[in-house]
C-alpha cells in the first residue's frame, strides 16, 4: 500500500519552514536558503545538479532515503513558482526543463495551468480541487509506490492535520529565522499518532523521523 512521505524538509531552529515575503527573489523567503546548507555538499544534491562531486555521510543517506520508491510527488504552489511567474505560460518550475523528480508530479493550486510535459519522465499537473483529490490522483499515478509530499508548509498542515501522512523526515537547520511560515505550531503530533523513530546529529543539522506506524 503507497505511504505518504515527507523528507529532508528543513526547519529552523525556531521552527520555521521557511522565511518571511516569498518571492521570486526569495523562493524560501528571506533567510531562507540558510534552511539547506546542509543539503548542498552532499553528493545526492550534487547529482541533481549533473555532478558526481559531494560528501557522503549520514546527511547524503538522508537525501538519498527520500527517492527510494518513489512514484509521485505532490507539492504545493510556491513550490513550483510564485502565481505571477507562470503568467507567461514559460514557468518550468525553479528547476527548468529539467527537474529531478522523475514521476508525474502533482501541483496543489488555486489556479488553473495546463500539464507540463518536461523530461525524464517528469509530468506536471495542477490540481485545483484539494488535498485529497491530489492524493488520490498521485496514489493512481504511483502505481503501488509510495508519494514524496515536498512542501511548502502550508501544504505539509493541511495533510498531517488531515491525519494522512506517514513517515515524515525534519533535518533541523542550526539558523534562527524569527518569522516566516512555521511548520507544527498548533499540531498534537501525539495525538496524530506520530512517534519519533530516528534522532541523530551531524555537523549541519539535526535529523528525526517521525512514523504513525511504529
Amino acid at each position: 500500500m503507497s505511504k505518504l512521505r515527507i523528507h529532508i524538509f528543513s526547519i529552523s531552529l525556531d521552527g520555521y519552514g521557511a522565511g518571511p515575503k516569498q518571492d521570486l527573489d526569495n523562493p524560501l523567503g528571506v533567510g531562507g536558503d540558510a534552511l539547506h546548507e546542509w543539503l548542498l555538499p552532499t553528493r545526492s544534491f550534487s547529482a541533481m545538479q549533473g555532478s558526481s562531486e559531494g560528501q557522503t555521510g549520514i546527511d547524503d543517506d538522508f537525501v538519498a532515503r527520500g527517492f527510494v520508491n518513489i512514484g509521485a510527488w505532490i507539492l504545493g504552489q510556491n513550490m513550483f513558482g510564485p502565481l505571477g511567474s507562470w503568467s507567461d505560460n514559460t514557468w518550468k518550475g525553479w528547476w527548468g526543463d529539467d527537474p529531478p523528480y522523475h514521476t508525474p508530479v502533482f501541483i496543489l493550486t488555486h489556479h488553473p495551468c495546463k500539464t507540463i510535459t518536461m523530461q525524464d519522465d517528469t509530468t506536471v499537473y495542477f490540481v485545483t480541487d484539494g488535498i485529497h483529490s491530489a492524493l488520490k490522483q498521485a496514489t493512481d499515478a504511483a502505481k503501488g509506490k509510495d508519494i514524496r509530499l515536498g512542501g511548502g508548509v502550508s501544504v505539509i498542515r493541511q495533510y498531517l492535520q488531515a491525519g494522512l501522512v506517514d513517515e515524515m523526515h525534519i533535518a533541523i537547520s542550526p539558523v534562527l529565522l524569527g518569522s516566516g511560515k512555521h511548520l507544527l505550531v498548533g499540531i498534537d503530533t501525539l495525538a496524530l499518532g506520530y512517534t519519533c523513530t530516528e534522532h541523530v546529529t551531524t555537523t549541519n543539522a539535526t535529523h528525526f523521523v517521525l512514523d504513525k506506524s511504529a
